[in-house]
């Protein structure tokens, strides 16, 4: 099982989480988003993954993009322990926690999406940051309702285990922190971080700990 990757990516960072949580040993394999226009973009990445983006996961003679559905592979292939709750409604509702910040928050703040207000809008760095800062709040503050709702125990965002919603969370508040997002409005989810960020399977898919970090 081979993961292409990049250390910022919070894509990626999600795919790295998922398989630490379940014990999965996986070939990391970076691509730089900014080297050279973006090694994701080259010839060889692209035969590989057309999309041109990571993270990408090579198993079996097959390579599946997209991080939501790469963990819910993860799941099928190795269903211990569970991102997902047994019932189906708990599922869904899971999902939808998940799908809040995968779709309604990430597209918006993605690189490729920064840097086309940059450099095609012409939007200075601090019009950008707002740009972030702005869909980061509208994305958190019905989360935060949600996890008032759904979190049994303040560490978790459904129920009292770690699940999907979980995993997608963690890498998009370090990116909120990075973008210096006032995070007062959202306690209950920076509690329920600060917790998930103290486990090893999250630590140890912080930005800071791959072999392809930079400062």
């Amino acid at each position: 099982m081979k993961l292409y990757t990049y250390f910022r990516s919070s894509a990626a960072y999600r795919v790295r989480i998922a398989l630490n949580v379940k014990g999965i040993e996986v070939q990391y394999i970076p691509k730089h988003l900014i080297r050279e226009g973006g090694e994701h973009q080259l010839d060889d990445y692209l035969a590989l993954n057309p999309q041109g983006l990571v993270p990408a996961l090579e198993h079996d003679g097959r390579v599946i993009g997209q991080s939501l559905a790469i963990i819910e592979y993860l799941e099928e292939v190795n269903p211990e322990p569970p991102l997902l709750p047994a019932d189906r409604g708990e599922r869904a509702i899971v999902r939808s926690m998940a799908l809040s910040v995968a779709c309604d928050i990430h597209p918006l703040n993605n690189l490729r999406v920064l840097n086309y207000l940059k450099d095609q809008l012409v939007l200075d760095g601090e019009a950008v940051s707002r740009w972030y800062r702005h869909w980061v709040a509208e994305g958190f503050r019905g989360l935060e309702e949600m996890a008032k709702r759904s979190s049994a125990d303040r560490r978790h965002l459904y129920g009292s285990t770690v699940t999907l919603a979980d995993v997608v969370l963690v890498p998009q508040m370090y990116n909120a922190r990075r973008f210096n997002c006032n995070l007062a409005a959202y306690p209950t989810l920076v509690a329920i971080c600060e917790h998930l960020e103290s486990l090893p399977a999250f630590a140890a898919a912080r930005p800071e700990a791959q072999a392809d970090a930079e400062s």
